[in-house]
């Protein structure tokens, strides 16, 4: 009984007031078969899930963390929804407007493009939407964008989230135009089941990584209908591709436990 009440107590304290807190930047190469030659290098950091407002997520760590992503000085700059949230345990109420404005100070020679995940809509999405585009960020509600990059153009096409999403999938990927390059982004990864191979990358977060992954049994609770299909990282399903990151803040419950918070920096080949 004493080894369960340490181990318990240990778990408790990592997962609370450690892991949360503790950020990792995750570097990979991301190898993409139709991917054209002069995209080769290009870098784009992926940001999810920020939950500004979480226990050790407040505006001063989220100041930090757009310092840290700046100086990777990737080319773009990609974020898939859930900026804040209110009401979590132990946690703070923050301003929309405020965390619009500092999600302003992210620079990258391509600029910014970002969708809104389910928290966003629960918290109203008026001003947080205002903020964000008034800050040079484009987001995308079942809206493409075309971006000019070393003598080519490519095209991201950012979803709406699933709980207010009225198109299917296809219709989805015909609001690109045919022959461009496509990278998808959409908060909940769930959709890529559904996509066909149009998408040289699909991009998401929501899940969390589970928020606490443990040996040998995995992520216990994922927020997919797909359970651990879609947790995280780069996941290849009949030659369509599709990253995951965790995120970066916490919901529902303000633990992590083996999966600490990230940002990613993608590297594509």
């Amino acid at each position: 009984m004493t080894l369960l009440a340490v181990l318990s107590a240990a778990f408790l304290v990592d997962a609370h007031f450690i892991e949360p807190a503790r950020l990792v930047v995750k570097r990979e190469d991301l190898h993409l078969p139709r991917l054209p030659p002069e995209l080769v290098g290009l870098r784009v950091v992926l940001v999810s899930d920020l939950h500004v407002g979480c226990p050790h997520w407040g505006l001063a760590s989220l100041r930090a963390l757009i310092a840290r992503i700046n100086a990777e000085h990737p080319d773009l700059i990609l974020l898939a929804g859930d900026y804040l949230i209110n009401g979590l345990p132990f946690g703070t109420r923050v301003e929309a407007t405020l965390v619009a404005k500092q999600l302003a100070e992210l620079r990258a020679p391509l600029g910014v493009i970002g969708v809104l995940g389910n928290h966003d809509g629960w918290h109203g999405v008026k001003g947080l939407r205002e903020g964000l585009e008034a800050g040079g960020i484009r987001l995308l509600d079942d809206q493409v964008t075309r971006v000019e990059a070393r003598g080519v153009s490519f095209v991201v096409l950012g979803l709406a989230d699933e709980e207010i999403r009225r198109r299917t999938p296809t219709q989805e990927l015909d609001l690109a135009p045919l022959g461009e390059p496509l990278f998808v982004l959409v908060h909940e990864p769930d959709i890529f089941a559904e996509l066909d191979e149009r998408p040289l990358l699909t991009l998401a977060g929501h899940t969390h990584g589970g928020q606490v992954q443990l040996p040998f049994i995995g992520a216990p609770i994922v927020r997919s209908r797909y359970g651990q299909r879609y947790l995280s990282g780069h996941i290849v399903e009949h030659g369509r591709h599709l990253y995951v990151t965790t995120g970066i803040g916490t919901s529902v419950w303000p633990i992590r436990f083996g999966v600490p918070p990230e940002f990613v920096v993608l590297t594509l080949r």
